[in-house]
């Protein structure tokens, strides 16, 4: 289970993400107590974000998305009829039409266009002393990235490495990873996850 450490960011940072996460779970039919099991985040964890009172971490995201199962643009808020209302082809995303997740001290940027992609790209801006929470984060994946400004500190396994403005990486996902931004300065990174074929919204 989760406790208050995975906390980052402030309260007015949160409200899209808190209803959205509230509407997610009730199209379900699951319960804060049902959520709580199947992702290992605490009941007063999840009603937190939920009343736009706290910000999860990466981990508290991911485990909660894994649990209801959806791909990562519902997080962002994008439904199939949202989608369906572009005049673009759906393999084109423009600028104009990015979708934020903000997480306080951390923002996710989507780059991938609409519908099931194995492949998913943002653009991650990590303010100074953002991170993606105290516990690695772990799951059936890839991922690589390339730092467009800033620095970041990339932890995966064992080994650590300073990630500095035009520095690229990729790593097997189901290794523990974390990063944090250890500098005064915001770090932007492109960001990239290729999730495994039996779990494609990684």
């Amino acid at each position: 289970m989760t406790n208050d450490a995975d906390i980052s960011g402030t309260k007015s940072s949160q409200t899209r993400l808190g209803t959205t996460l509230r509407e997610l779970r009730r199209a379900q039919g699951m319960s804060l107590q049902q959520l709580a099991k199947a992702s290992g985040v605490s009941v007063g964890m999840i009603s937190q974000i939920e009343r736009d009172l706290a910000n999860p971490s990466m981990r508290v995201l991911t485990a909660i998305r894994r649990a209801l199962n959806i791909p990562l643009q519902e997080m962002f808020g994008e439904t199939a009829s949202k989608q369906a209302q572009q005049s673009d082809p759906d393999f084109v995303r423009r600028k104009e039409n990015r979708s934020h997740l903000d997480l306080g001290l951390l923002k996710k940027e989507l780059l991938t266009a609409g519908g099931n992609h194995h492949l998913q790209i943002m653009i991650l801006k990590i303010e100074a002393g953002g991170e993606s929470g105290n516990t690695a984060l772990s799951y059936p994946a890839e991922k690589g990235g390339l730092v467009l400004s800033g620095e970041l500190m990339l932890k995966v396994g064992g080994e650590e490495a300073l990630m500095k403005e035009g520095d690229s990486f990729v790593f097997d996902s189901a290794r523990p990873h974390s990063f944090r931004n250890i500098s005064e300065q915001p770090a932007t990174i492109l960001w990239i996850i290729g999730a495994v074929q039996f779990d494609r919204h990684l």
